[in-house]
């Protein structure tokens, strides 16, 4: 007998969960890596470019080259190539094959985490859409509660491997619990690559996936060089940082869902302003409200609350603009998270290295601003067609 729809969509979050430790771990481990590898900072945030950039393109080509699978089937197989690059990871003897090993990494991550959003918006009535792909993305912000801030703790104590190790594990616990919990859900009818992407030659979906891009290089390219900022502006370190990490993940849980609820209640136009606003000016006051430790875990828990509350608009807005083809542009938007997380290594690196750590939330902020000009500007009017969303 297969479980309620609710057990369903939170085997999928426990899913995201492995899925999103495995992307964001980098930012706890940042010191470890440094120290063992000899490399600099900005060399261990190329880890996060090189998942982020594998996430972005393999992301529509292993959703189309993967397009007639059961999803069922498709979720375990991701969820265990994660768990597979992870272990890679932990065993990788330098930084090259570390490299690698997060490429193998993302590959697993690219095709889970579109997948099984669209999965949980097919298993939902379209009224509680929003929050059920929240559920799936509260999966991610968990990771950042407890996922993150325990990587950066194991490694302070026993190296960054142990920690990839863990990771491993748990992506691999979690294909389990994909097979035996969830039901098999067919696969909609063959898209070619071609198609995917011209899912996205709507203007509409095209401003979308921008404002995504900049949102996340704007989040991800503070989050990945934290730690620098956090001991130029509070003086802390080691496991100081690990806790001010868990306040900014609880923080993002809380806005997750809040992000769902709100675009249930009064769709995505309003909820997407209000957020991307807010996200603009914590951004912008980091340095100025970051400057005591307790005073960096009220900004960090504020800051977690309004950047994830970003992502369900977001992904409300794609599924309005295509029902029939939710998951094309939800990969699509995949993508669009990934790109800007990839450019955030390498845009964060040449921030850090040419004006220091102060500097990275106000390059943000103006980000996170052309995104709401973006945002505010390119809004169409959509119709309510009454399409069967599709899963793949």
């Amino acid at each position: 007998m297969s479980a309620p729809a609710p057990s369903r969509i939170s085997v999928l979050a426990f899913g995201a969960f492995g899925v999103g430790t495995s992307g964001y771990i980098v930012a706890g481990l940042l010191p470890a890596l440094t120290g063992e590898l000899h490399v600099s900072a900005t060399a261990a945030a190329q880890l996060v470019t090189a998942f982020a950039i594998a996430y972005a393109i393999g992301s529509p080509l292993f959703a189309a080259a993967t397009g007639t699978w059961e999803r069922r089937t498709l979720l375990v197989a991701a969820l265990a190539v994660t768990g597979a690059g992870n272990l890679f990871a932990a065993l990788a003897p330098g930084y090259g094959s570390l490299l690698v090993a997060r490429v193998v990494t993302a590959v697993g991550a690219a095709v889970f985490t579109p997948a099984a959003s669209a999965v949980a918006a097919e298993l939902t009535a379209p009224e509680r859409r929003g929050r059920a792909v929240a559920l799936v993305f509260g999966g991610l912000t968990v990771a950042l509660i407890f996922g993150v801030p325990l990587g950066s703790l194991i490694s302070q104590h026993l190296g960054y491997r142990p920690a990839f190790a863990l990771v491993a594990a748990f992506s691999l616990v979690s294909a389990l619990a994909v097979r035996f919990a969830l039901p098999k859900v067919a696969a909609p009818p063959r898209v070619g690559l071609a198609e995917r992407f011209a899912a996205g030659r709507d203007p509409r979906v095209l401003v979308m996936l921008a404002t995504t891009v900049l949102a996340c290089l704007a989040a991800f390219m503070v989050y990945t060089f934290v730690s620098p900022l956090l001991a130029a502006t509070a003086g802390v370190h080691g496991t100081t940082v690990t806790v001010l990490l868990f306040c900014y993940g609880v923080g993002g849980a809380i806005g997750n869902f809040a992000g769902g609820r709100a675009t249930d209640r009064w769709g995505s136009r309003a909820p997407l302003l209000v957020v991307t606003v807010a996200i603009t000016a914590v951004m912008a006051l980091l340095p100025l409200t970051t400057v005591t430790p307790v005073a960096a875990g009220v900004s960090l828990f504020v800051w977690g609350l309004a950047t994830w509350s970003f992502n369900p608009p977001v992904q409300h807005r794609l599924i309005e603009l295509s029902p029939g083809h939710a998951g094309l542009v939800l990969s699509l938007n995949a993508s669009a998270i990934y790109l800007g997380v990839g450019l955030s290594g390498v845009v964060g690196g040449a921030v850090l290295a040419s004006g220091g750590p102060l500097l990275l939330p106000e390059v943000a902020a103006a980000l996170t601003l052309v995104a709401l000009l973006l945002v505010g500007s390119a809004w169409g009017r959509v119709r309510e067609p009454r399409e069967q969303v599709a899963v793949g």
